[in-house]
C-alpha cells in the first residue's frame, strides 16, 4: 500500500510539474541559459563525496561555470529528486563554431547525453551506474557512492569498471583536446523526453557557490561541497582493517558493469560476490579514485 501511494504521488508531481513547471529562481533560470564562451574550461578538480545524507538525494556532479568573466567552480552535492523516477543529466561544455557552448543539466526519467564527460561518482561518460528507482525508491550502488546503511538501506554493490585512457580530467567535449564523444541513440531518445530544470535547492547552492571568491579558476582554491579545500584522492584504495571487509548485501547482487570508453558502449562482466564476514560493519564506502 505504501508503494502505491508513493507511485500516485510520484505521478501526481510528475503531472503538476509538466502542466505548470518547477518554480523558477533567478540563478535557475540563468543556470538553464546557453552560455557561450572563448575560452575553455579548466580541468574537472579532484574531491572526495560526501555521505549520502537521506534516501531519495540524488548525486549531482560538480561542473565549471561562467559568470560573464571567468570559470568558477559549483561542487558537487546531494539533491533530493523533484518527483520518485527523475534522474539528472549533468551539464557540460561543448565546442560549437569556435565557441565553448553550456549545455544545462536537467532532470528526466533517463540520462541523457552530457558530453562524454567523466565527472566520477556514476558519471563516467555514459549513461548513470550510481542507482536506480524501483517501486519509487532510489537504490544506490555502493561501489561509486558513499553510502552508510545505517541511514539509506537500499544499497546494494556493483563493480564498475573505467577504462582511464585519458588522465587529464578534461571538462568540455570537442574541439581542441576535447572529449571526441558523440551522442547515441538512447541519447538522442533521452534528449527528446520531457525535462525537467533545476531544483529551487540547486538555484540557492549556485548562488551561495558564486558569493565564494575561493570557487573562482583564478584563484585556483576550488572548495568541497562543504566549503573546505579539496583533498586529493588516492590512486589505489588502502587496505581495511579486518572486521571492516565489505559486506554481502541482502538483496541479490546485479551483474558487474564493464564501462569502455570509446564508443561508450558497455559490456556486462560476471557477477560480483564481493568478500567479507556478512555480520561485519556494512558502511559502504567506495574505492578511492581520481577524478
Amino acid at each position: 500500500m505504501t508503494k502505491n501511494w508513493r507511485r500516485v504521488v510520484g505521478l501526481a508531481v510528475l503531472v503538476l510539474l509538466a502542466a505548470g513547471g518547477l518554480a523558477v529562481q533567478p540563478a535557475a533560470a540563468q543556470m538553464a541559459i546557453g552560455i557561450s564562451v572563448r575560452i575553455g574550461p579548466p580541468p574537472l578538480p579532484v574531491y572526495v563525496q560526501p555521505w549520502c545524507p537521506a534516501p531519495g538525494y540524488i548525486w549531482v556532479p560538480g561542473y565549471w561555470a561562467w559568470d560573464g568573466y571567468n570559470y568558477f567552480w559549483v561542487p558537487g552535492q546531494w539533491v533530493l529528486a523533484p518527483a520518485p523516477g527523475l534522474l539528472w543529466t549533468p551539464g557540460y561544455w561543448g565546442w560549437e563554431e569556435g565557441f565553448y557552448r553550456w549545455h544545462p543539466g536537467y532532470w528526466g526519467p533517463r540520462v541523457g547525453f552530457y558530453g562524454g564527460i567523466n565527472y566520477g561518482f556514476g558519471y563516467f561518460g555514459v549513461g548513470y551506474t550510481g542507482g536506480y528507482w524501483r517501486g519509487g525508491e532510489f537504490f544506490y550502488n555502493s561501489a561509486v557512492n558513499r553510502v552508510q546503511v545505517t541511514v539509506v538501506h537500499n544499497v546494494y554493490r556493483r563493480e564498475v569498471i573505467v577504462n582511464r585512457d585519458d588522465d587529464r580530467r578534461v571538462s568540455y567535449n570537442g574541439g581542441p583536446g576535447g572529449i571526441a564523444a558523440r551522442p547515441s541513440r538512447a541519447d538522442l531518445v533521452a534528449e527528446r523526453q520531457r525535462r525537467f530544470q533545476a531544483t529551487p535547492a540547486q538555484a540557492r547552492f549556485y548562488d551561495q557557490v558564486r558569493a565564494n571568491p575561493r570557487a573562482f579558476a583564478r584563484d585556483r582554491a576550488m572548495p568541497d561541497a562543504a566549503g573546505r579545500p579539496a583533498p586529493q584522492y588516492r590512486e589505489h584504495p588502502q587496505p581495511q582493517p579486518r572486521g571492516q571487509q565489505y559486506s554481502r548485501p541482502n538483496r541479490a547482487q546485479p551483474p558487474r558493469d564493464r564501462v569502455q570508453r570509446g564508443p561508450g558502449r558497455e559490456q556486462a562482466g560476471p557477477p560480483a560476490h564481493p568478500r567479507g564476514n556478512p555480520k561485519a560493519k556494512r558502511n559502504h564506502e567506495p574505492h578511492s579514485e581520481r577524478f
